[in-house]
This record gives structure tokens, sequence and C-alpha cells, in this order.
């Protein structure tokens, strides 16, 4: 008779999706705390609390995997939640942008390790790691930068590069804030991003 391991029962296709989720996740965090190269598909496997076995199951390679933790990003965004948290959901695009920018640079984001953005996690991996994850890594980056374009008014020529200039204060505002270990500089780093692109946002 044959025995079958845990990973390699016959599941429902909707029990199949929650594994994958939970793989993904576990990669998610993972790779935010150690990177692409430091990370192992046993790794990942047991953080999910399943063995290697199933690993192929779901996915054919670690950058396919990689790509699939990058693109996570959109329906696992702490940031969606912490700006629900914030209340009014009447706010302007405008208000929406500001908001987000005084979110990404805060203290609790930047001490949020496991969540961290994969704009902010991830980058120079990301550059290395192949076609697959730099096309998730490109939709957040167009996501986040519909986000700002819509502070803008539509006549706005020059929305499209003011968006981009606030995405790049707020990414390289917490990149550069990550690698130091000062917390005075942090501070500063942050401060000085936040500024310039609240300064670029403007007010209602």
């Amino acid at each position: 008779m044959l025995l079958l391991g845990r990973d390699e029962m016959p599941y429902t296709a909707a029990h199949k999706q929650r594994t994958r989720e939970r793989i993904v996740e576990s990669a998610r965090v993972l790779f935010n705390r150690n990177g692409f190269e430091q990370v192992s598909i046993d790794a990942v496997m047991e953080g999910a609390g399943l063995t290697r076995g199933g690993f192929y199951r779901h996915f054919s390679s670690k950058s396919e995997l990689y790509a699939a933790a990058v693109e996570s990003f959109k329906s696992s965004n702490p940031f969606r939640r912490r700006l629900a948290s914030k209340g009014d959901s009447r706010r302007t695009p405008r208000e929406n942008a500001r908001l987000l920018v005084e979110t990404y640079l805060s203290d609790e984001v930047l001490a949020d390790t496991d969540h961290h953005c994969p704009l902010v996690a991830l980058p120079s991996d990301v550059a290395r790691a192949g076609l697959e994850p730099r096309a998730s890594y490109t939709m957040l980056v167009e996501g986040m930068t519909g986000t700002f374009r819509a502070a803008f008014p539509i006549a706005d020529a020059d929305a499209e590069r003011k968006a981009l200039l606030v995405i790049s204060l707020c990414v390289g505002g917490m990149v550069l804030a990550r690698t130091t270990d000062c917390p005075k500089l942090r501070r500063n780093l942050r401060a000085a991003a936040r500024a310039q692109a609240l300064a670029i946002i403007g007010e209602d």
C-alpha cells in the first residue's frame, strides 16, 4: 500500500491556494530579513510549517517564489491597513498621498523589518534576480507612482516627474535609514525626505 506524506496528500484547490499563500508569506518575511541569496527553500518551507517536498507543487524555482513574494505586497500591503486605520475614507487623492509619505517614512515602518516594502528591502536583490522578480517589482513601482500621480491635477504636465521624485525620496530615505546604525542620522534622513516629498505634493 502506498503511503503519502503530509505534503503529498490530495487536497482541494482552496487548500492548495492557502498552502501557497503560507509559503509566499514565509518567503516574503525571510527575504526581507536576510535577502535572496541567504534564504534557502528549506528555510522557507520550515517557516511555513511544511517540508521541502511540497515546494515544487507550487513553484518551479526560488526565483519564481521571489517574484511571488514581491508581488504579494500588493495584497498584504501593511500601508493599506495603516492608512485605513487612520479614518476618513473621504480623503482627497492629495491627502492620501501625504498620508502615505508620512506612514512610509515613520518610525513604526522603519522598525517593522518583516513587513518592509520590497522597494526598500529588496532593491539590490531584485536587480540581480532575473526577469520575473523585476516584473513584479516594476508593478509595485507603477502602483506607487499612480498613488502619487493622483495627487496632482490631470492637466499638470509635470505630474509624472513629481510622482517619481516623491517615490525616490520615500524609498531612498528609507533605504539609507535602514543602513545606518546612528539613530539621529536615521531620523534626519527620513525627516529630510519627508519634508521634500510633502513640499512637492503640496496641500489642498
